[in-house]
């Protein structure tokens, strides 16, 4: 591989399948999202946007854009990290709140509903999946994208 490209394709490809996931969880499986899932979503989104708008461009915008994603990316395994620590302390909640009406009056939230709404609590228990939460699965695969994209916004073409 000469470039970051495929690898920026692959993060791309893996974010969207990840909100897929998430839509399916959400109607499938009546897990309703609250403010932090809808800003990792919007967090996902934006790796995933990125990594394909910067796919398209020369090797140097590609690693550019990769630095951009990886960007995205810890900044939505932050808010899942904020995520995880309110469901640690229920006594923090991010429920019916000013965030939950601001996240709802953004254009993409009324545009998409079904994508970007959030009526859910922070602190719902789910069903674990493969035993961990859904915030722990989330923190897992943006550390994950984080560092793809770190390799590639790094490497060297060869």
């Amino acid at each position: 591989m000469k470039t970051s490209k495929p690898i920026l394709i692959t993060v791309g490809i893996l974010s969207f399948a990840l909100v897929g996931f998430a839509l399916y969880l959400q109607h499938a499986r009546d897990m309703l999202p609250c403010p932090l899932c809808v800003m990792q979503r919007y967090a996902f989104v934006a790796v995933g946007l990125l990594c394909f708008i910067f796919a398209a461009f020369p090797r140097s915008a590609a690693r550019l854009g990769a630095a951009l994603a990886a960007l995205a990316a810890l900044v939505g395994g932050g808010i899942a990290g904020w995520h995880m620590w309110v469901k640690a302390h229920p006594a923090v909640s991010c429920g019916i709140d000013p965030l939950e009406t601001s996240l709802n009056k953004i254009f993409t939230a009324e545009l998409m509903p079904f994508l970007f709404k959030a009526d859910g609590l922070c602190t719902a228990d789910y069903e674990p999946i493969i035993g961990l939460s859904i915030p722990q699965w989330s923190l897992i695969w943006f550390v994950i994208l984080a560092l793809l994209l770190i390799w590639a916004a790094l490497r060297q073409s060869r």
